[in-house]
């Protein structure tokens, strides 16, 4: 967007992009709920998503890219991303720990994009606390950020993702339990930062960019800045962060690094 554009005309871009986001997260649900409804998993064909069509033109690319410089953090040691800070492409999630298809993104598609383009240095990876079930989803999501000032959020969030954990299944003994397995070595604070002000600050910062852009489901998904809506197949994903790299190369912006140059993680995920 020109640097002279009147404020007005930067309020009104906003809001376009927003609505997309909304519209976008719509078509998500409507996935979700066929899968659900037992017409069963998603094609691994990456078109399957019509979030995901490379067919946009100039204005909505411009929009995707403030979308991106807005979610991004790229903060340095941040223990809720994994990858390089400079990547060329950021993969940021919106997720709630009791969502069953939040699981399955874990489970069987981030695997596969840590090791094809986080190890190679063309993906980041941010996660964000976006709870929507309540109290034990949002106990789940402090327990996370506290296994994270201890380096083991990505182990913590892995063992939350083991299985769909439910209700009091997430109460704070059995949290503490998983924490343990996950390696915090600190109990202790473990405890005190769960319930600490800077764990719901926290929360509520992630909550607050989620909801500021029209997030209405998990997952959701923004690849530099274009939307995915819910837990598409592998091969979505592939598509959409090779598509953003080779636009983001295009664009002289920091292109992927050579193989062997390494991720720059801020720590690894539980394997």
């Amino acid at each position: 967007m020109p640097a002279s554009a009147s404020p007005t005309r930067k309020i009104a871009a906003v809001g376009a992009v927003l609505a997309l986001v909304v519209a976008l997260v719509a078509i998500g649900i409507a996935v979700g709920k066929a899968v659900e409804g037992g017409s069963g998993s998603a094609s691994d064909t990456p078109g399957a998503a019509a979030s995901v069509s490379p067919q946009e033109d100039d204005g909505q690319q411009a929009l995707y890219d403030q979308l991106a410089r807005q979610t991004s953090r790229r903060v340095d040691g941040d223990p809720l991303a994994v990858g390089k800070k400079d990547a060329p492409v950021v993969l940021v999630e919106y997720a709630d720990y009791q969502c069953s298809f939040c699981g399955r993104f874990t489970r069987e598609t981030q695997p596969e994009l840590i090791k094809k383009f986080v190890d190679d240095g063309t993906l980041r990876i941010e996660f964000r606390n976006f709870t929507i079930y309540g109290a034990d989803s949002e106990r789940a999501a402090r327990a996370s950020w506290a296994a994270g000032q201890q380096g083991k959020f990505w182990q913590m969030h892995d063992e939350l993702y083991a299985k769909t954990n439910k209700g009091s299944a997430l109460a704070e003994d059995k949290l503490v339990e998983m924490a343990r397995k996950s390696g915090v070595a600190d109990l202790d604070k473990f405890r005190t930062d769960l319930g600490s002000p800077a764990a719901a600050a926290a929360l509520k910062k992630d909550q607050d960019e989620g909801y500021g852009l029209g997030v209405q489901s998990t997952p959701s998904f923004l690849v530099n800045g274009r939307p995915i809506a819910g837990a598409q197949a592998t091969g979505v994903f592939e598509q959409a962060v090779t598509q953003a790299a080779e636009r983001a190369k295009q664009a002289g912006k920091p292109g992927a690094p050579e193989k062997g140059q390494g991720s720059g993680k801020a720590e690894e995920p539980a394997k």
